[in-house]
């Protein structure tokens, strides 16, 4: 179940393997998701689960159930990049190209054709951008 709480998002989750820096963890399916107003970009709707890795020691074993704790700016900065900005950045082409009379296919294709280099960087710098992305556990 997902809760927002203050600025903070708690998803439930159990814990698959511990070592000595880090948990993994797979947050559980949510029927409740789709009440929820994220449910369309947080990505946990109608999913098995998924699989994070979680920075620090915690006194857990595999097995247990905890809540995964997210900062909700962290969302919506996911929220942002993800689909915000390359929306911005799609736009931008299909009317800058639209603006110079090239066909509506071509500058469709084009702009699509924009996205890659966004999301290529986007993927150079995963390991920047996941700093900025920190869980913690609540047991």
């Amino acid at each position: 179940m997902v809760w927002f709480r203050d600025s903070e998002i708690l998803h439930e989750a159990i814990v698959q393997s511990i070592d000595s820096h880090s948990v993994t963890v797979l947050l559980l399916e949510n029927k409740s998701c789709s009440g929820c107003q994220a449910e369309g970009v947080c990505g946990m709707s109608g999913k098995p689960g998924k699989e994070i890795c979680i920075d620090g020691f915690y006194n857990v074993q595999p097995g247990n159930r905890v809540n995964v704790l997210m900062k909700q700016s962290a969302g919506f900065l996911a929220l942002f990049l993800g689909y915000i900005l390359p929306l911005f950045v799609f736009l931008f082409f299909i009317i800058l190209l639209n603006l110079v009379s090239v066909g509506e296919l071509a500058s469709g294709l084009l702009a699509l054709s924009a996205l890659l280099p966004y999301y290529l960087v986007l993927a150079l710098f995963r390991n920047s951008i996941s700093r900025k992305f920190s869980f913690t556990l609540k047991t």
